[in-house]
């Protein structure tokens, strides 16, 4: 998209955060959900399909405008980028990166106009940061596959249309090979989903577990077709390195709400008869806040070049992931110790951001899993 049509959908979309989600937030909190109506009016904006090519009805964004229009939906609740983001993200890319030109006509357009909710379906109860570790089977019967297993903490899992399942195929090669990914619709005989988590954080953004009990799948839900047999690792890894680089910028997107909301409130809290902003201490609070969110939004921006370049996929989404994950905490924690007694309280946006930003560190790899891509990154085999 060129730049001037860009700086047009950042305006719509900055304008629709501030004005018709944030004074939703608490709302939302309570309820776990999201109204219909913001919903709707994300499909309408094209938000479902943003990172998807524009042949098949998405905005086609290249990361480095990506991460930019994630800036401005991270400064509200996760909720309202989880509803969309994982057909933009790790479940629309598994087709993006390793789908048949059949599979990504059918799926594609469906994802981009929200038509579709999909979920990524990898993660299990003894296979998190590594998931090479997956029990999920999947066996030939006939011209048919078999899957058995269960996923856990899936996102969008209570409301989506189609599963992104990541199983075993072949259990007598090594653990990071021998997967493969197959397209469930919902409804398919045999699965089924479970209720909906109760998390510490992240209200109105759902996940649950996923059952898989003798769920048979034609031949065409292998994604890839026959050439995705055992491949299902490495479309994982690609899908969840793009991944990172949004989830940074979700991180900066909030870090910039919370560096404004710690601002107001210094501003206006008086202490003394002087606005607490005038105290050093405070002042101290704040710049170290502003100094890592400024670091956060320049790597996020340099990781997402360096990736459409194709120069560094794999260090630079771990590094931004990593650094902005943990500097978000940094900055919701500050934030609460300027707001004082305040900040604990329910109904205080900062106090709902800190339990929301806890999640960053844990998704899509934690951060010790991205100390540990760094450093072989950096360090090769030794």
């Amino acid at each position: 998209m060129d730049e001037s049509d860009f700086q047009d959908v950042l305006a719509a979309v900055r304008e629709f955060v501030r004005e018709r989600v944030v004074p939703l937030e608490t709302e939302i909190d309570e309820k776990d959900d999201v109204p219909a109506s913001i919903r709707n009016a994300c499909k309408s904006m094209g938000l479902y399909g943003f990172a998807i090519p524009e042949e098949f009805g998405g905005l086609g964004l290249p990361l480095s405008q990506e991460v930019r229009l994630v800036f401005e939906l991270g400064y509200t609740t996760p909720a309202l980028r989880s509803m969309f983001g994982t057909n933009n993200g790790i479940a629309g890319h598994v087709l993006i990166e390793g789908g048949t030109e059949e599979q990504k006509s059918e799926w594609l357009p469906k994802l981009a106009s929200g038509e579709v909710t999909a979920s990524f379906a990898l993660t299990e109860a003894d296979a998190g940061s590594d998931p090479s570790g997956l029990a999920t089977t999947a066996r030939r019967v006939g011209d048919d596959w078999v899957l058995n297993g269960s996923k856990r903490y899936i996102t969008n899992a209570p409301l989506a249309d189609v599963f992104m399942v990541f199983a075993r195929t072949d259990p007598d090669v090594p653990a990071n090979r021998g997967i493969s990914t197959f397209l469930v619709p919902r409804g398919t005989p045999g699965l089924t989903v479970g209720p909906k988590d109760h998390k510490m954080g992240q209200f109105g953004a759902w996940t649950a577990d996923v059952y898989l009990d003798d769920v048979r799948v034609p031949e065409s839900a292998l994604i890839g077709g026959a050439d995705g047999v055992d491949k299902g690792f490495v479309t994982a890894m690609r899908c969840l390195a793009h991944g990172r680089v949004h989830i940074a910028a979700m991180c900066v997107g909030m870090a910039e709400r919370l560096v404004d909301e710690s601002v107001s409130f210094a501003q206006t809290r008086q202490q003394g008869g002087h606005p607490i902003g005038t105290f050093q201490l405070i002042q101290g609070l704040i710049a170290d806040s502003v100094t890592d969110y400024r670091a956060g939004h320049a790597l996020v921006l340099a990781a997402a070049a360096a990736y459409d370049a194709g120069t560094d996929t794999s260090v630079g989404p771990s590094a931004a992931k990593y650094f902005a994950s943990e500097m978000v905490g940094r900055v919701a924690d500050r934030a609460v110790q300027v707001h004082g007694g305040s900040g604990y309280m329910r109904g205080v946006p900062v106090e709902r951001f800190y339990r929301d930003a806890r999640l960053f560190r844990i998704y899509e790899g934690t951060s010790q899993i991205q100390q540990v891509i760094i450093a072989r990154g950096v360090l090769g085999r030794l």
